[in-house]
């Protein structure tokens, strides 16, 4: 899919709303030179982990919306992944890296998702059972969903101080997850290690040149279990937010040919609950900061890593569940096309927006299965 110079965003038309005098201009779109080129399936959605009961800002809006009990058979959720065409779907969130699969040779319990105190995220680790597993593969075969998931990078680590994590990744829980997709013939397009590990990470982290290592390690594993295979998936990392050094780092431990792709996370509207969220979404200044990040990580991969490409993987706008009665609303839409298109310029292969369902950044309403209703009807008040 190819990126023509001339691409405008819809953003760049913001101080037109607010002027008392309308003046009237034209716009020349030049079709005839490529700025930058992205995948077939640029368009990608995420759904998360969160259980029913994860709230933020005494609101709770993520219902039924998990990996791990959102209702596969609704007619309504099958024919809106169906009407993308083939949309990549992202398996991941916060929750990720205390997911245990079970399958194999796991010694550890393997329990629902349980509030505690003392857990990462407030939340105990959780349990991915193999039936549920074959229940979304069947799922995922049927609407044609393209599938990123997301590993849990934590296993088997410690904490060795504050949110710092360590010691070496303990790979034999997904190794075993990856043999029995395998087994079934479930096609995953790519695996991805981690969520939001990276720099000084939110909640846990690891550092860089551990990371890498670890990935060497993943590498092997999947070179291994794919050996002969016509499809082999590719390896994503790390799936967090942008630390130059951190990444930099990264990628002179991990070395050439090990991650295919570089992956972060982009939340520049700052928290949920900010009461200026809708005049950061209609400021093109403030929507224009996000292009040091992309630019940067540009820069960075042409340098050090040229075998990669870069994603966003998971990017809501607003962090913490999004803005209520904001983040499903038209208005954010403005925000929505102005990082659609800024990454797209900054040669980003693959955007996943947060989430597909689930908070309050949803594509679709997590209680009826249909696209936000509000993106609709809501009108812009000056």
């Amino acid at each position: 899919m190819e990126l023509c110079f001339g691409w405008f965003l819809l953003v760049a038309s913001i101080p037109a709303i607010f002027a008392q005098d309308i003046s009237h201009g034209s716009i020349v779109v030049d079709g005839t030179m490529t700025v930058a080129q992205t995948d077939d399936n640029f368009v990608c959605a995420t759904i998360d982990w969160w259980p029913h009961d994860k709230c933020n800002y005494d609101q709770c809006p993520w219902h039924y919306t998990s990996v791990m009990n959102l209702n596969l058979s609704h007619p309504f959720l099958a024919k809106a992944i169906q009407a993308f065409n083939r949309l990549r779907i992202r398996v991941g969130g916060s929750l990720q890296d205390q997911v245990l699969y079970d399958v194999g040779n796991l010694k550890s319990p393997c329990h629902p998702f349980q509030k505690m105190k003392d857990g990462l995220f407030g939340f105990s680790k959780g349990c991915l059972h193999m039936e549920r597993w074959d229940e979304l593969n069947r799922f995922f075969k049927e609407t044609s969903a393209m599938v990123t998931f997301g590993l849990n990078a934590l296993h088997g680590r410690h904490k060795i101080k504050r949110s710092l994590w360590g010691g070496d990744w303990d790979s034999s829980n997904a190794q075993d997850f990856m043999k029995y997709t395998i087994s079934k013939g479930y096609q995953i397009d790519s695996w991805e290690f981690g969520n939001e590990l990276s720099g000084n990470g939110i909640g846990a982290h690891v550092h860089a040149d551990q990371y890498g290592k670890d990935l060497v390690n993943l590498r092997k594993i999947i070179n291994e279990l794919y050996k002969g295979s016509q499809s082999k998936p590719s390896l994503i990392a790390p799936g967090g937010f942008y630390d130059e050094e951190w990444f930099v780092k990264l990628l002179q431990t991990s070395g050439f040919g090990v991650i295919d792709v570089m992956s972060h996370h982009m939340y520049n509207l700052g928290a949920g609950v900010d009461p200026k969220l809708v005049s950061k979404i209609l400021n093109p200044d403030h929507l224009n900061k996000a292009a040091y990040t992309f630019g940067n990580l540009t820069h960075i991969i042409r340098r050090h890593g040229p075998w990669t490409s870069a994603w966003v993987g998971e990017s809501g706008g607003a962090y913490n569940s999004g803005g209520a009665h904001v983040s499903n609303t038209f208005i954010n839409s403005f925000w929505y096309l102005d990082q659609l298109g800024m990454a797209s310029k900054y040669h980003t292969k693959v955007y996943c927006r947060q989430t597909l369902i689930g908070g309050n950044y949803g594509l679709l309403n997590a209680t009826t299965f249909v696209p936000n209703p509000d993106y609709y009807r809501q009108e812009l008040e000056i």
